[in-house]
C-alpha cells in the first residue's frame, strides 16, 4: 500500500482527509513542520499532502527542504488562493495546489492521478550517471556500465532505484526492505547489506562511489544524473 503524509494543524481537516484516502493508501499524519520533517526523514512515503499556514516551521519552508533531498510528489493545501500564490507555491517546489475549502473527493482524484504519474516516470526512460559510463534502463531492470551488463538481479535494480530516486537523503535498511520486499519481510539487516555489497560489486563501484553508507543510519545515493 502506497504511504501518504499529510501535514495539517487542524485536526478537523486531517480526519476528512484520512476518512477519503485511509481506505486507498497508508496515512501519516503531522500537525506541524517540525514533526513533519522528523517523520519524513524516518520513513519512505510516495506523496505528500502539504498544508501552507503551518506552526513553528511554514508548509514554504517544508517543502523546500524536502526539495533539497527528495523529488517525492508534493500537493499543497491554502486558503491563499490567488494566481501569484499558486504560482509560488509552484516555485517553492509543489506538483499540485488545492485551495481550501476543497472536495475531498477532488483530492483523493488528484492523488491517484499524480501516484499514477509519478510510478509511470519510474518505470519510463534512461538513468545517465557519470556522463554515460553508467546506464540504467528502468522499465527493462537493466544496468549497464560501457555497455556491458552488470546483471543486477530484480531486488538489487529495486533497491538501487530506490537510493537513485530518493538521491541526497538516508535511507535506513528498515526503509529500503519495506520499499522493495514488503512489510512482512524480516531479517532485513544483513540481508539489504548484502544487496548493497553485490550491486557495488557488479557495478564496479569504488569505495562511496554514489551509494554512500552512513554508519549507524543506512545508504545514501550521491552523484550527478
Amino acid at each position: 500500500m502506497e504511504k501518504i503524509l499529510v501535514v495539517e494543524d487542524e485536526a478537523k481537516i486531517r480526519k476528512i482527509i484520512r476518512s477519503y484516502l485511509n481506505e486507498y493508501y497508508e496515512i501519516f499524519e503531522a500537525d506541524n513542520g517540525e514533526e513533519a520533517l522528523k517523520i519524513f526523514k524516518n520513513n519512505y512515503f510516495d506523496l505528500i499532502i502539504l498544508d501552507l499556514m503551518l506552526p513553528e516551521i511554514s508548509g514554504e519552508r517544508v517543502c523546500q527542504k524536502i526539495r533539497q533531498v527528495s523529488e517525492i510528489p508534493i500537493i499543497m493545501l491554502t486558503a491563499k488562493s490567488s494566481q501569484e500564490n499558486k504560482i509560488e507555491g509552484f516555485n517553492y517546489g509543489a506538483d499540485d495546489y488545492l485551495t481550501k475549502p476543497f472536495s475531498p473527493r477532488e483530492l483523493l482524484v488528484r492523488t491517484r492521478a499524480i501516484l499514477r504519474r509519478s510510478s509511470n516516470q519510474e518505470k519510463a526512460g534512461i538513468i545517465i550517471l557519470n556522463d554515460g559510463e553508467f546506464k540504467i534502463y528502468s522499465e527493462e531492470m537493466i544496468v549497464k556500465k560501457d555497455n556491458d551488463d552488470c546483471q543486477l538481479t530484480n531486488t538489487e535494480f529495486k533497491i538501487l532505484m530506490v537510493l537513485i530516486n530518493n538521491a541526497g537523503q538516508v535511507l535506513s535498511r528498515e526503509q529500503l526492505a519495506d520499499r522493495v520486499m514488503g512489510l512482512e519481510f524480516s531479517g532485513f539487516d544483513r540481508t539489504i547489506d548484502a544487496h548493497i555489497k553485490n550491486i557495488r560489486k557488479k557495478m564496479e563501484l569504488e569505495k562511496d562511489q554514489y551509494i554512500v553508507t552512513v554508519y549507524g543510519a543506512g545508504y545514501k545515493f550521491i552523484g550527478d544524473i
